[in-house]
């Protein structure tokens, strides 16, 4: 969906200034609030893709204003509440008012380094057939779907280079909307800076990409 996270081009929103020195944390409530995300992760009630797709779909002028764990927050929120883990009334109230609905896993504190570490590979057999070619030249397909997609705008619609190939992985499309993982083919296409940006210069962007955003030239 074209949400108020891809921001990629877009102008109007001031530089980038990099914080010196920056600590890890800006405020006490930051690393509670990010243990809360991870372990509601960690109790499978949702996938990543879906997570992704809750940040996306917090209003835009919210998450524009809202800091890096704010915005990881809220979202948390409007996944809980929709679920039924939380009602809207223990939102408000802060505090459990009705009894809590199980999960289909908790992660024991002495757990977490190995969970960790362990990561979330994405590779999933797949029986299609590999559709391009290292060396090949595609062009992105100038969608704009409603709900999730890894296709940012600024690089739709536009010719590249497939220049790795990384086998078959979770189609976040897909997975987002609890339809299934449906593992496609992901490729790193690499564009000019031209195509993009109409810029002339040797500069180049790479984004790993699914078959499906892709089409032959």
């Amino acid at each position: 969906m074209n949400g108020p996270h891809d921001m990629g081009g877009f102008t109007g929103f001031g530089p980038v200034k990099p914080e010196a020195d920056e600590p890890v944390w800006h405020a006490e409530w930051e690393p509670r609030a990010f243990a809360l995300v991870l372990a509601m992760g960690m109790t499978g009630s949702w996938n990543i893709d879906q997570a992704r797709h809750a940040r996306e779909r917090l209003p835009a002028l919210s998450y524009w204003r809202w800091s890096y764990y704010e915005m990881r927050h809220h979202a948390l929120l409007l996944q809980l509440v929709e679920l039924g883990l939380v009602t809207a009334a223990e939102e408000e109230q802060g505090r459990m008012a009705v009894p809590p609905l199980p999960v289909k896993r908790v992660a024991k504190a002495q757990d977490i380094p190995a969970i960790l570490d362990a990561g979330g590979p994405a590779s999933r057999p797949s029986n299609l057939p590999q559709g391009f070619a290292l060396g090949e030249k595609v062009r992105t397909r100038n969608i704009n779907p409603p709900g999730h997609t890894r296709l940012p705008r600024y690089a739709r619609g536009r010719m590249g280079e497939i220049v790795a190939v990384h086998g078959t992985h979770v189609f976040p499309d897909s997975n987002a909307h609890g339809l299934g993982e449906d593992p496609q083919w992901l490729y790193t296409v690499r564009f000019s800076a031209r195509e993009l940006w109409g810029k002339d210069s040797r500069d180049s962007v790479m984004i790993d990409l699914w078959e499906p955003y892709l089409e032959a030239v």
